[in-house]
């Protein structure tokens, strides 16, 4: 009975690394489909969101028949809850990516940012993938270093999010509404995305070192 446990923990850790690397090949089409106005590119991603809604579908029912059925305790419960929790952050930012690709395809031919911007978006996307792929590698490894990693780009982003909003508030803004609109919902889904990824990294730090939070950002 103990090892038909152990696999099934087994697999669901094997389902959460799935679905982050498919988050991760999600978020890289989606910015390149968002940088060059691919719709194609974009349409991909749209399509492919699917899958991962229907990996974190079935992971939860796993777990929760877990639950139902082994009664586990301790360590392994916070693995089940654990893994119930990242598996939801995981969704919501392979819905993020798909917002970004959305975005891409609603202002084709055009560009959804203009040409002042283009470098502090590009700086967001690289962090936000960076930030997936990180997260991928932490959920196979447990190797907890890399959280200062993902920390730290967590907070670039949210300084690259506040400089947007600083842009488009200042008296010298001169582009057109919808691109403003544009421009406040992009910074908004890639600083999301990072703080999902941020949320998974610590859900990881608990089941490992059983506290929560044990590295936190203002220790960089």
């Amino acid at each position: 009975m103990r090892k038909v446990f152990q696999a099934e923990l087994h697999q669901i850790g094997e389902e959460l690394t799935q679905i982050s690397q498919l988050v991760t090949e999600a978020m890289k089409k989606a910015t390149q489909a968002f940088e060059t106005a691919d719709t194609e590119l974009a349409q991909e991603v749209i399509a492919a969101d699917a899958r991962i809604d229907f990996l974190q579908n079935d992971l939860d029912e796993r777990a929760i028949d877990v639950l139902a059925l082994q009664g586990p305790v301790a360590s392994d419960l916070r693995m089940i809850v654990g893994s119930l929790r990242m598996s939801a952050s995981l969704e919501r930012m392979g819905d993020l990516a798909r917002h970004i690709a959305q975005l891409a395809r609603l202002r084709y031919p055009a560009n959804v940012v203009p040409e002042n911007m283009v470098e502090t978006f590009k700086e967001m996307a690289r962090l936000d993938i960076a930030i997936s792929e990180l997260l991928t590698e932490l959920l196979e490894t447990r190797n907890l270093e890399l959280s200062k990693d993902i920390y730290a780009h967590n907070t670039r982003i949210n300084e690259l999010h506040a400089s947007v909003f600083k842009a488009v508030a200042s008296a010298d803004w001169d582009n057109s509404p919808v691109t403003t609109v544009d421009l406040t919902l992009a910074s908004r889904y890639f600083e999301r995305f990072a703080d999902h990824g941020v949320s998974v990294t610590r859900k990881v730090n608990y089941l490992v070192t059983g506290e929560w939070q044990p590295i936190s950002e203002s220790s960089l």
